[in-house]
């Protein structure tokens, strides 16, 4: 299934998602300049599991080296179908979630979310010498957020059928379901599977996104209801 867009008009313009939009295809771009030497900068600042753990045993290595890669992934992209199908969902979803939080909390929200997928992976994968890159999962934490938010609003779908294709409007809570089973299914085939059959998507940091997104949306609102009770 592939989304085309949503039926639910945004609450003022999505700033933050549109500069987390354009600052991931920035640096796409950037990669593809780099030729034969995109490899080692990936390496550089992809999340690599092997190399956090090593890296926290490893005498010398500060907190903040092991945290930067958790975030300078989530804006790296493997290739131009993948830079494609993050930005053009965060797109589809980020404008509601970010008109709900605000532009602020949603810039940590989005954050948050890709920091959880992250650390979900690592621990699932913890051997793994593979970088990780990508918004994955960053943008299912939105995807999350967007199916407690808004979970009957309409997303215009493009649907196979046998050999064809149709356009099926779903509502959000089905759409949203469907991907996050798939995702979770996937990712037990991995658990299951020997390394050789892993396909390199990182399953588990797609179902950590989404449900930190929904775990992260419940204690913004739960701040955000405290900090309004205290200011009457």
């Amino acid at each position: 299934m592939i989304p085309i867009r949503d039926i639910n008009p945004s609450k003022g313009t999505p700033v933050v998602n549109y500069t987390i939009i354009a600052t991931c295809c920035l640096i796409f771009i950037y990669e593809l300049t780099l030729g034969p030497d995109v490899e080692r900068f990936l390496y550089r600042y992809g999340l690599i599991p092997a190399r956090f753990f090593q890296g926290a045993e490893t005498p010398g290595v500060s907190f903040l080296e092991l945290l930067t890669p958790f975030f300078s992934s989530m804006f790296l992209h493997g290739g131009w179908l993948h830079v494609i199908g993050n930005m053009w969902i965060l797109h589809i979803f980020g404008d509601n979630v970010e008109g709900e939080l605000g532009h602020g909390r949603y810039l940590v929200f989005y954050l948050l979310c890709g920091f959880i997928a992250g650390m979900l992976h690592v621990v699932v994968h913890p051997a793994s010498p593979i970088p990780t890159v990508g918004a994955s999962g960053a943008v299912a934490g939105v995807m999350g957020a967007y199916f407690v938010l808004y979970p009957r609003a309409k997303v215009l779908t493009l649907v196979p059928i046998f050999f064809f294709f149709t356009m099926v409007e779903l509502p959000a809570y089905v759409f949203l379901g469907i991907w996050f089973l798939l995702q979770f299914f996937s990712g037990a085939f991995t658990l299951l599977a020997s390394r050789d059959e892993v396909v390199g998507i990182a399953w588990w940091a797609h179902v950590g996104g989404f449900l930190g997104g929904i775990a992260l949306l419940f204690v913004m609102r739960a701040t955000r209801q405290r900090q309004n009770n205290r200011s009457k």
